[in-house]
């Protein structure tokens, strides 16, 4: 079991390798409107416990954060912003991340709301555990056939549109080599990559069909 679970790891890390996302482009796949939300949140929220310790003051009722500030109105209500900016910072980064995680494991093809669960259940009790885990298993994204740029998906091992091998392997050792290599990395084994048949070829044998 657990040997097969590393070569699975194994091919899902071999497989992302295609993948050539930055930092920033990920980022990107957070919904906007929960950014939003999460600002707007932010300022109705800043706004509340503004107004109520302000008006605390003028009746004499508790202050954040205790009586030793009611002399200075203006350093209760920094404390105050700062609470609520640390709280905010961390609620937000929580939804963040589950907004990250369902849009990026629906692009992959993935159960989005089970791995959202999943990541949600975990993050409480273990901080970063259940994204940790979703970043190492998640399936690789989809992508073009070099052969003939239909998009197909990491799972195939053969194009549906033009029968190209998406991931050959050594015939030595069988496992799974890239396109570019020339010999196995595993192995040592000198490749010989099928030759890609041309697009014309291609488009004529579909047109027979």
């Amino acid at each position: 079991m657990s040997e097969s679970f590393n070569e699975r790891l194994r091919l899902i890390r071999f497989r992302r390798k295609r993948e050539r996302s930055t930092f920033r482009e990920e980022l990107r796949i957070i919904p906007k409107w929960l950014v939003w939300l999460c600002v707007a949140l932010y300022i109705v929220g800043l706004i509340i416990g503004l107004a109520v310790n302000l008006h605390n003051f003028q009746t004499g009722d508790p202050i954040f954060p205790d009586e030793s500030v009611r002399h200075s109105p203006f350093l209760s209500c920094f404390y105050l912003v700062l609470l609520i900016t640390l709280v905010a910072i961390t609620l937000s980064g929580v939804l963040f991340m589950l907004g990250y995680v369902y849009r990026d494991a629906r692009r992959r093809g993935m159960n989005a709301g089970l791995w959202t669960l999943l990541v949600l259940i975990l993050s409480p009790a273990y901080l970063l555990i259940g994204l940790i885990i979703y970043l190492l298993v998640r399936e690789p994204l989809p992508y073009q056939c070099p052969q003939c740029a239909a998009t197909v998906s990491a799972r195939f091992n053969f194009c549906p549109s033009c029968k190209y091998n998406l991931h050959p392997a050594c015939p030595q050792c069988q496992r799974e080599v890239s396109d570019s290599d020339r010999f196995c990395p595993y192995c040592a084994t000198e490749l010989t990559h099928a030759p890609k048949p041309s697009p014309d070829l291609v488009s004529g044998a579909d047109q027979q069909v």
